[in-house]
């Protein structure tokens, strides 16, 4: 054997092993949106007559509360873990909205809020006040978010005008009297769901080494 094949040898026995591949970073939009989803075609479906909560009270409650209020939290969780706040921010609404409003199904459903002057029911009127507030709340802080987040690709904000859209309409339908908003509110939200489902599309292309898929540029670039 020669010296130069020794040498060889001896360098290649010497030389460290080749670093293991590093896991793929984790992307809590995948969980988030595809939870997200079922959620909101309820949501819609309500909106346009197909779900009558009036027959079955309490019929969004689970799907609300558990498949988005629950694993959108667990997503906000997740992007927290790996840094993501902006992220983190957006699912953690969301998981606040989709939960709040499965307990406030459930206490106007079940008779849990009463009258405290007279140990009564809600009447009509208190029942639509409750909801319109609620509402009112989650528009201005859905409208705020859209604006705290124009510099995210055009498809994003294009789904954050649709919900805030929903919820303006939502919200007048309540305080105005005027059940001919929800039909359109449906229509919106089934939109912001296609919207969403692009998107949600898009990450799981791109996790699995597809392409990315044109998301349109911000409408803040600096």
């Amino acid at each position: 054997m020669s010296v130069e094949s020794d040498t060889a040898g001896a360098h290649a026995a010497a030389a460290p092993p080749a670093p293991a591949a590093a896991a793929p970073a984790a992307n809590p939009a995948l969980m988030g949106l595809i939870c997200f989803l079922p959620s909101g075609i309820t949501l819609g479906l309500w909106f346009v007559g197909y779900l009558d909560t009036t027959a079955l009270p309490g019929g969004m409650i689970p799907i609300v509360t558990f498949s988005a209020g629950l694993f959108l939290l667990l997503s906000a969780m997740v992007a927290l873990r790996v840094g993501d706040s902006v992220t983190a921010a957006i699912f953690g609404v969301f998981s606040a909205f989709w939960t709040s409003f499965g307990v406030l199904l459930m206490a106007l459903n079940n008779g849990w809020i009463i009258d405290a002057g007279t140990g009564q029911a809600l009447s009509t009127e208190q029942v639509g006040s409750i909801q319109s507030t609620y509402l009112l709340s989650f528009t201005l802080v859905f409208v705020l978010l859209t604006l705290a987040t124009l510099r995210l690709p055009l498809m994003f904000t294009i789904g954050f005008v649709l919900v805030d859209i929903t919820f303006v309409l939502a919200y007048i339908g309540v305080t105005a009297g005027n059940a001919g908003l929800f039909p359109i509110a449906g229509i919106t939200t089934f939109a912001f769901c296609v919207v969403f489902a692009y998107i949600l599309f898009d990450a799981f292309g791109q996790t699995l080494g597809g392409r990315a898929m044109s998301m349109g540029g911000p409408l803040v670039k600096s």
